[in-house]
């Protein structure tokens, strides 16, 4: 018999995506990964997965791709690993009356500016803030706010784009970037006031929190997540305060179907919700959560949105903790080795580089700094987070530096 297709549309690059299409395998589904480059993911080769070439912005053509596979062999369902295409998958899921959340809910969400006025009538603490489209409006609402604030796209991830400026000079600088190009949004930024406090993430599945993670940034002005540790190692009073917080947040937005990942700072106020993403986490938290809590969330995510039933928790750790190495020098990745320790290290669930021979890395303050990655478990929350902090630094990774066209040694 043969078994239904189930679509992934695009990927993200840090390991979830690959585990999408593992975890629909193991369900007894054909992964196919519907993509506008294919190849942009190593792991589609590698894996033999199999995909289609098309306009993934064009919802016609998803849509009409989608059609073709639930005619050849049924399609059970259709989902996303990368935030910019999560709405999208579910308008074709509901489309093809195919298990999906609230695809407008989802498109809202991603709107920072919308979600936090949705958030604050709800009254759901968020930070002050103001939509601008210009470099004056935006030194006006840092100003109102009172510094430091912090200036970020209206849509993204990952850090990208996000600083704080501490004054009206900075403000003006990193606004006229965001929206002078330079990769950047070119509608409205965010000025929010600047939440002080340690920052947290939690994860949810159907409305139902499942972890409560501990973030580990980088140094001002930046806000590069280096770290996670599962669970958070707070109180258990102060992880029900985030998780409650963040129920509300969901209810606010229309959200709860799947997965859901929300950040929050513990403010001395009590938690503010820094944003809702109507998605799994990225970097490495899914694996960091299995390790600790025995919940696969990828598997659950696959399974809600294909109909299936959700596999019980198996035996866990209890604590997990993820380090990331980060780039050092910028230049071309000449070798990259060392995996093979990093997994042989105690503790070690998984290992991954996040470059490859041959990429060109640069510094960009925000998840692509990011190198290589360890999960490692422990019995407590020490012994895990010694365990990825011993590993992480296995990965050597190569990298010579380019200047005008010569190409000189330089190490990690």
């Amino acid at each position: 018999m043969t078994r239904p297709w189930f679509a992934l549309l695009e990927s993200n690059t840090t390991g979830t995506g690959r585990q999408f299409a593992a975890a629909a395998r193991a369900r007894g589904l054909r992964p196919v990964l519907l993509a506008r480059d294919p190849a942009r993911y190593p792991y589609v080769a590698d894996d033999g997965l199999d995909s289609r070439t098309l306009d993934t912005a064009d919802p016609a053509q998803v849509l009409a791709v989608c059609a073709g596979l639930a005619r050849d062999g049924g399609l059970s369902g259709i989902t996303s690993s990368s935030e910019y295409y999560v709405a999208a998958a579910a308008r074709v899921a509901t489309a093809l009356g195919l298990p999906a959340p609230d695809a407008e809910a989802v498109a809202r969400c991603r709107d920072k500016s919308h979600q936090r006025r949705a958030l604050a009538a709800a009254g759901v603490a968020v930070p002050g803030f103001r939509a601008v489209t210009s470099v004056a409006q935006a030194v006006a609402a840092a100003a109102d706010l009172g510094p430091p604030v912090v200036v970020k796209p209206v849509t993204g991830s990952g850090s990208a784009g996000v600083r704080l400026c501490a004054d009206a000079g900075e403000v003006a600088e990193w606004a006229a970037r965001l929206l002078g190009g330079d990769g950047g949004p070119t509608g409205p930024i965010l000025v929010e006031t600047a939440v002080r406090g340690p920052e947290f993430s939690v994860e949810t599945f159907d409305g139902v929190v499942r972890a409560v993670v501990g973030k580990r940034l980088g140094p001002e002005p930046w806000f590069v997540e280096i770290g996670h540790d599962v669970p958070a190692p707070v109180p258990a009073a102060v992880r029900a305060e985030l998780g409650e917080t963040t129920r509300r947040a969901l209810a606010a937005l229309g959200l709860g179907w799947g997965a859901a990942h929300t950040e929050l700072r513990l403010s001395a106020a009590g938690p503010v919700v820094i944003e809702v993403n109507p998605r799994l986490a990225g970097g490495m938290i899914p694996a960091a959560v299995r390790a600790a809590t025995g919940l696969d969330l990828v598997d659950a995510v696959i399974a809600r949105a294909s109909g299936g039933a959700p596999r019980a928790a198996a035996p866990a750790a209890g604590h997990a903790a993820i380090r990331f190495q980060l780039l050092a020098a910028e230049g071309r990745v000449a070798a990259v080795r060392g995996r093979a320790q990093a997994v042989a290290s105690p503790g070690v669930v998984a290992a991954h580089a996040l470059t490859v021979p041959g990429a060109v890395v640069t510094r960009t303050h925000s998840f692509q700094d990011r190198l290589a990655c360890v999960v490692a478990a422990g019995h407590d929350a020490a012994a895990a987070q010694r365990n990825a902090e011993r590993a992480a630094p296995l990965f050597s990774i190569d990298i010579q530096a380019v200047q005008d066209g010569y190409e000189g040694g330089r190490g990690r």
